[in-house]
C-alpha cells in the first residue's frame, strides 16, 4: 500500500461549520417528557426487592423489564443477586451523574430540536414522547429507541476524564480515542444516529468500499440536516484538528484511494482499515483520524446534491450508491 507522507502536516487545528441551509422548525409541536429512571432504580429497597421493582414497574412500564433484564442482562432466577450488586458497585456513579446530569436542559432541547427537523423532513415517522435516562453496565448500551421512547445510558456520557473509563479495565474496553466522546455534548447526536439507523438500518455486507463510504456519507448529510446547528466535530466524530485536516487535504486523501485501488474493493480488512473508529488512520499518518471513509463519502453525497438539489432526504437515503457514486463525477481540486 503507498503511503502519502505529505498528508501528516496537513491536518491542522481548526474545526469546520455546518453551513447547510435549514428551514425554521420552531413552530412544530414536540412533546417529549423527561424521565429519571436511573434516580428512582437506585432507591429500590432490596430488603424488599418484589415490592420494590413492582412500584417501579408502575412507574415505568414496559422500561423496568427492558432495564433488568435486556440492559443489566439478568434473569428471572437471577435478579435478586444481581440488582443489588449492581447498585452497590455503580452506586457512586450515580452519585456522580446526579452532579453531571443536574441539568438536563441543554439537552433535552437539542434533542428536540433534532425531532422538529425529523417532523419536518419526515411526517410520517412516529416521534419518541419519552427521554428515559438510565445508568447500565459500563459494558452496556448508550442509547436504545423504545416503542416511544428514547433512553440514554449516562454511563457512557460522565466525560471523558471519568476515573472509571481511565482505569486499566475502562482502558481495555473504550481506549482514549473512544471514551473522548463519552460526553453529554455526544447525547442529542447519538439519539439522532439512533433514529436514523431506526429508519434506515444499514447493509453494507460484500459492499465495494466506496459504496460503503457513501452510505456512510448519505447518513452524514441527513445528520447534517437533523441537526444543522450542532457542531460538525461532534457529528462525525473527528476532533476539531481532524475534521480541518480532512478538508485541507481532501484531494490527497481522495488521491490515496484512487492509487491503491481501493475504492471497489470488498475486502472486508479495507472496510476495518477505512470504515472503523481507530485513533487514526495508519497510512494517512497519525493525525488523520479514523473511520476516513465516512468523510469521503460525505463529499461525495454532497457533490451528488449539489447537482440534484431538489431531491429530498428520503430519496437521497433510498437512492444506490453506486448510482450516486457514477453521477457525482466527484474529484475534489
Amino acid at each position: 500500500m503507498k503511503y502519502l507522507p505529505a498528508l501528516v502536516s496537513l491536518f491542522f487545528l481548526v474545526a469546520c461549520k455546518n453551513n447547510h441551509p435549514h428551514p425554521n422548525v420552531s413552530n412544530i409541536p414536540v412533546r417529549l417528557t423527561v424521565e429519571r429512571f436511573e434516580q428512582d432504580f437506585f432507591k429500590l429497597d432490596t430488603l424488599n426487592l418484589d415490592a420494590s421493582l413492582n412500584k417501579l414497574n408502575r412507574q415505568y412500564p414496559g422500561f423496568t423489564q427492558d432495564f433488568i433484564f435486556n440492559i443489566l442482562g439478568t434473569t428471572a432466577d437471577s435478579a435478586k443477586k444481581d440488582i443489588p450488586g449492581f447498585i452497590r458497585s455503580y452506586q457512586q456513579m450515580q452519585g456522580d451523574a446526579k452532579e453531571v446530569f443536574k441539568d438536563f436542559v441543554s439537552v433535552e432541547s437539542e434533542i428536540k430540536n433534532g425531532l422538529q427537523y425529523l417532523h419536518y423532513y419526515f411526517p410520517q415517522y412516529r416521534l419518541p414522547e419519552k427521554l428515559v435516562t438510565f445508568i447500565g453496565p459500563i459494558n452496556s448500551y448508550g442509547n436504545i429507541i423504545t416503542p416511544n421512547s428514547l433512553a440514554i445510558g449516562l454511563q457512557m456520557y460522565m466525560g471523558a476524564s471519568y476515573p472509571m473509563y481511565l482505569s486499566e479495565q475502562g482502558q481495555q474496553m473504550y481506549p482514549r480515542y473512544i471514551s473522548r466522546k463519552f460526553e453529554k455534548a455526544f447525547i442529542p447526536v447519538n439519539c439522532i444516529k439512533n433514529i436514523i439507523d431506526d429508519m434506515y438500518p444499514g447493509n453494507n455486507l460484500g459492499r465495494p468500499l466506496v459504496e460503503q463510504m457513501i452510505e456512510a456519507g448519505k447518513r452524514q448529510y441527513l445528520l447534517d440536516l437533523l441537526l444543522p446547528e450542532t457542531a460538525d466535530s461532534l457529528k462525525t466524530g473527528y476532533t476539531g484538528e481532524q475534521l480541518k485536516g480532512c478538508y485541507e487535504s481532501e484531494k490527497s486523501i481522495w488521491s490515496f484511494f484512487i492509487q491503491n485501488d481501493l475504492l471497489y474493493s470488498t475486502d472486508p480488512n479495507n472496510a476495518r482499515d477505512y470504515m472503523n473508529e481507530a485513533p487514526n488512520t495508519p497510512a494517512l499518518g497519525e493525525a488523520s483520524p479514523g473511520n476516513i471513509g465516512q468523510f469521503v463519502g460525505a463529499q461525495i453525497v454532497k457533490k451528488w446534491m449539489e447537482k440534484n438539489p431538489k431531491t429530498g432526504p428520503d430519496l437521497l437515503m433510498k437512492t444506490p450508491a453506486k448510482q450516486i457514486f457514477e453521477e457525482a463525477k466527484y474529484k475534489p481540486k
